[in-house]
């Protein structure tokens, strides 16, 4: 009969094991993936949506350069043309690549026609010419030609739309059924449990009743109970383990009541070596807890928390103190090792370590009536001298990371009065060097060649440092800046006219710089000249910091009440054990001194002030060698009013 009802049982756990493992592999392996594929359709046609929008847009710049140039004649204005088109048709490629469905490839082909149509019948004939047409029938052939545009690429959309609606259709229908197995499986699992739990309902209840009964019992300080061995051999077996439990258990807890008498001692000690208060003072009460509980007759205690300043106790006060012979043989014994005192009667001694300031100390405990200590005493006062030391070291500790801090805010106090002394000093000198090399360079028909090359680098150079010693001023707290009005100024607007500025170094230098201002006016509070130093900071370190060939993107906008400006390069990027003092005043990144990149480690410094200033962050992400993006968020202003708007424009920025 046992050897069946334990067959039975293991028949319907395996049963339930299967039906469980089949629940886990239809939700977690087969909806996971479905859920997977459904992200990932959705993704892919939202990308494609997203393309479709882009070539419209790039369309619409080119078409906006081309009718520039046709009434203007201005070649600036080819510019978006230019870079519209190819990205346009970049665009197109991606939409084709990310969509499947015949109705957008098809609608998708009449669109790349209609647009091929406009660059041929209108834009390239235009460009080619060379010079303004205002023929207001060219004029309004293209207009025609772009309208079909937008007519093509709103049918693309459309059938976008409709192929996205139709993929996720399919794949809530799929996720539905798994759903449905996953239900059915969950309701043949509940039915087989049910059928396991009432065929051995009777085998099994009286006899686990019986040991519920004994555990209540013992919870309920009942040591005696002990349960009646019946049901089957497993259950037979578990309570005999619990009665022999039981008993273990009741013997064991007149030693647990000994150990939590030690205890209590031990968090007494350790509680009062925590108590705020005079290293003396700690040192006498804690003497009087182990001579009471230890039943000693004197104890004698010896510690240095620094150097120079020991203390050293006796309880009683009227106690003799050791003889130095001894207090030496304690000390040069193994700390924390008790160890008997051949020259005290019951003496019972543990060393205290000490370290290369301290010298060691001591505890010392004499008991002439009960000369014998135990092996649990000596483990006890062992502990305590653990506590004692434990806390000891963290006085120390204490003590030496005080000293430490003066020690460092002595030595930053005197770089700050350092550096502001060397700037203060050098500005004087500065304007007459600066000074007097320009009157020589005004006046260079006297000059020979190599005369005019060595002014040429004197000036440089005295300009360079005094824009080190401008930047230096700068961070320093205690210089006294006269600065600006604080009005509204539009991020969106500044960054505009610092890319422009920016811009030739960039082509000189062979980087791509683009600027992304879809986001509109980003209005905040602040002082227009600092924040133009920051923007410019970040987009010289940008162009500074990207090999020719690189790419730099500037994107300004404002978004739940904060204005953001982000640069993004292609740069060599910062190493990450760089990052966490990228900002701190001449900080300079391994890889930028590797590659002799100049630099007197400032800028950053200088945008982190001054983005502070305007109770704004500045955040970084990096990888090396795979550029960086710095991000500019600054409070907002709610509204403002168009008299309360300043412009800012290449000239304003530069003021």
């Amino acid at each position: 009969m046992l050897r069946s009802m334990t067959a039975r049982v293991r028949a319907a756990i395996s049963v339930l094991l299967v039906l469980f493992l089949a629940l886990v592999l239809v939700q977690l392996v087969v909806g996971e993936r479905l859920q997977a594929a459904q992200q990932q359709h959705t993704e892919r046609l939202g990308d494609a949506r997203t393309a479709n929008r882009a070539v419209l847009q790039n369309m619409t710049d080119a078409e906006t350069g081309v009718r520039g140039f046709q009434l203007t004649g201005d070649r600036e204005y080819l510019g978006p043309y230019e870079s519209g088109k190819v990205a346009a048709f970049v665009a197109f490629d991606r939409v084709a690549e990310l969509s499947a469905d015949d109705e957008v490839r098809r609608w998708l082909t009449a669109e790349r026609t209609a647009a091929a149509h406009w660059l041929y019948a209108y834009a390239i004939p235009i460009v080619n010419a060379g010079v303004a047409d205002r023929n207001d029938a060219l004029a309004d052939r293209g207009k025609r030609a772009f309208d079909r545009i937008r007519l093509t690429n709103a049918y693309v959309e459309d059938a976008l739309r409709a192929e996205q609606q139709s993929v996720t259709a399919a794949d809530r229908s799929r996720i539905r059924s798994v759903q449905m197995l996953f239900g059915g499986l969950a309701i043949l699992f509940l039915a087989v449990a049910m059928v396991m739990a009432a065929v051995h309902q009777r085998h099994l209840l009286a006899p686990l009743e019986d040991i519920r009964r004994t555990l209540r019992r013992l919870a309920a300080g009942d040591r005696s109970a002990r349960a009646v061995p019946s049901g089957t051999a497993e259950l037979r077996a578990v309570i005999g383990t619990l009665n022999d439990l039981a008993a273990e258990t009741e013997r064991l807890l007149a030693a647990e009541q000994a150990r939590g008498v030690r205890h209590e001692l031990r968090q007494q000690v350790a509680t009062e070596l925590r108590r705020p208060g005079g290293a003396q003072v700690t040192a006498a009460r804690v003497a009087e807890m182990l001579g009471a509980f230890f039943g000693a007759a004197v104890v004698h205690g010896r510690v240095a928390v620094e150097p120079g300043a020991g203390v050293s106790v006796r309880w009683p006060d009227a106690a003799e103190p050791l003889a130095p012979e001894i207090v030496a043989a304690v000390q040069a014994g193994a700390p924390g090792e008790p160890a008997l005192v051949a020259d005290v009667p019951g003496g019972l001694a543990v060393a205290l370590p000490g370290d290369a300031q301290c010298p060691p100390g001591l505890l010392c405990l004499a008991r002439p009536d009960r000369p014998d200590w135990t092996d649990e005493e000596r483990r006890l006062l062992g502990t305590l001298a653990r506590e004692v030391e434990h806390a000891i070291r963290q006085q120390r500790l204490h003590i030496r990371q005080a000293r430490l801090i003066s020690e460092l805010q002595t030595l930053d106090e005197r770089k700050d009065a350092f550096v502001a002394t060397v700037t203060h000093e050098l500005r004087t000198p500065l304007t007459s060097i600066l000074g007097y090399t320009e009157m020589l360079t005004d006046d260079d028909d006297d000059l020979t060649p190599p005369q005019r090359r060595g002014l040429g680098a004197i000036l440089r150079n005295a300009l360079r440092l005094r824009d080190t010693v401008a930047d230096l001023l700068l961070l320093d707290p205690g210089a006294q800046r006269a600065g600006g009005p604080s009005v509204p100024v539009d991020l969106t607007a500044l960054t505009t006219a610092v890319v422009a500025d920016v811009a030739p170094a960039a082509r000189a230098k062979g980087l791509l710089l683009t600027l992304d201002e879809a986001a509109g006016p980003a209005w905040v509070a602040g002082e227009p000249d600092r924040l133009e130093r920051a923007v410019r900071n970040l987009l010289d370190n940008a162009v500074k910091f990207t090999p020719s060939g690189g790419r730099i993107v500037c994107r300004a906008g404002a978004e739940a009440g904060t204005a953001t400006v982000e640069i993004s390069d292609t740069g060599i990027g910062v190493p990450a054990g760089d990052l966490p003092g990228l900002f701190t005043p001449f900080h300079r990144g391994a890889n930028a001194m590797d590659q002799a990149v100049q630099g007197s480690g400032l800028g950053l410094a200088i945008v982190h002030a001054i983005v502070t200033e305007h109770d704004g962050a500045l955040a970084v992400r990096s990888v090396l060698g795979g550029g960086s993006t710095f991000t500019v968020s600054i409070p907002a202003l709610a509204e403002i009013s168009s008299a309360e708007r300043e412009p800012i424009g290449p000239s304003a920025a530069n003021q």
